[in-house]
């Protein structure tokens, strides 16, 4: 089992994942090699090689756990954390400690191999969108379980070690301390000045327009003021909401075309960089936030972390985010058009009492 340790300087929970755990003599320096297609237990036809899956989206007629499925979530096979037993709060001396109970799954994003989430179908996209919004929504459910964190690696430097178009879901059940301090410096912004810190910085940056990528009705994709990172973009609604698992349709069906526009972009201008993003959502035992937006960052890994970073806190970024920005604006993705006409969406292992109401 799991455990969490918490450190009493900083206040930072970490997870010892002892079934995660390897000899000292395998950490080496070279990175494991990234599975390929020949191998790969996320392509269709191979579903026997993952755990049985908790949610699918796949055709009429087609059985769970087979081929068939456009969009399906599994456990990892290798669990930061798990979904049996109770947490057991406890002192160890100085020290807390707590059982690791959470969920962790993987979100595999199409069944076929040589996609990227970039080159998928915005109806496609979509599907995955509704996915993330699925699982949070039942996992929430769980009274032991506080805060789920989307996230997606891709390539080497994104420590990915499947190269299959896929993302995961981690819930924890103590707010991980990025997003405490995410909360807290919004809600010191609250409190000084009556608005929402994020709604602020959307109005600001599609009226000065030099760190704007993308904006559309509902979204505006942007380089951070701050940017730690070359090419770092940030996707934040325009209309203020601190969960994401509230998103309405109109809005996903946005997020399907920016999302696939700024991966797009990224992917031509970069030459395929490695990359994460991660969905920044609000702790699930919290009604709605008003100091509080949820949002999604993009992190291109084009130079590295060292020392200095670790050690200060600081970010060295050699690109400034308004020449980051004028350089993605000026790419033009093409949008992919879907194999077939869409179909409709059934649950592969538990019921969905909303899948009918989304198209």
């Amino acid at each position: 089992m799991p455990e969490l340790r918490k450190d009493p300087i900083v206040g930072r929970w970490v997870i010892i994942a002892h079934e995660r755990a390897r000899r000292p003599h395998d950490f080496k320096a070279a990175p494991a090699p990234i599975a390929g297609a020949q191998t790969c237990p996320f392509c269709e036809g191979r579903e026997e090689m993952t755990p049985p899956e908790i949610l699918a989206y796949r055709d009429f007629g087609s059985r769970p756990n087979g081929p068939g499925w456009r969009v399906r979530v599994v456990p990892n096979r290798f669990p930061a954390l798990k979904i049996e037993g109770e947490l057991d709060k406890r002192g160890d001396g100085i020290y807390d400690r707590m059982a690791g109970v959470g969920a962790h799954e993987v979100i595999i994003e199409s069944p076929d191999h040589h996609l990227t989430m970039a080159s998928l179908p915005e109806a496609n996209i979509r599907d995955v969108l509704w996915v993330y919004r699925d699982r949070l929504v039942d996992l929430k459910r769980d009274r032991r379980l506080v805060h789920g964190m989307l996230f997606k690696n891709v390539g080497e430097g994104g420590g990915a070690s499947l190269e299959h178009t896929h993302s995961q879901l981690i819930v924890t059940p103590i707010v991980p301390i990025s997003v405490w301090e995410e909360m807290t410096g919004s809600l010191e912004f609250y409190n000084y000045r009556g608005r929402c810190i994020y709604c602020d910085m959307v109005q600001q940056e599609t009226a000065v327009e030099k760190r704007v990528v993308l904006d559309t009705p509902h979204f505006t994709a942007f380089c951070p003021y701050a940017s730690r990172f070359p090419f770092e973009t940030w996707i934040v609604p325009k209309t203020h909401e601190s969960h994401f698992e509230n998103i309405p349709k109109p809005a996903v069906d946005d997020l399907a075309h920016v999302l696939h526009q700024v991966l797009g972009k990224l992917e031509l201008a970069l030459d395929s960089p490695s990359y994460n993003y991660i969905v920044h959502t609000a702790p699930f035992d919290h009604s709605g936030l008003p100091h509080y937006h949820w949002h999604i960052e993009v992190i291109p890994r084009l130079t590295k972390v060292a020392g200095f970073e670790w050690g200060s806190g600081f970010y060295i970024n050699p690109v400034p985010p308004e020449h980051a920005a004028a350089f993605l604006r000026e790419v033009e993705v093409a949008t992919p058009q879907p194999g077939a006409a869409a179909r409709e969406r059934v649950s592969g292992a538990r019921p969905q009492p909303h899948a009918s109401k989304v198209p």
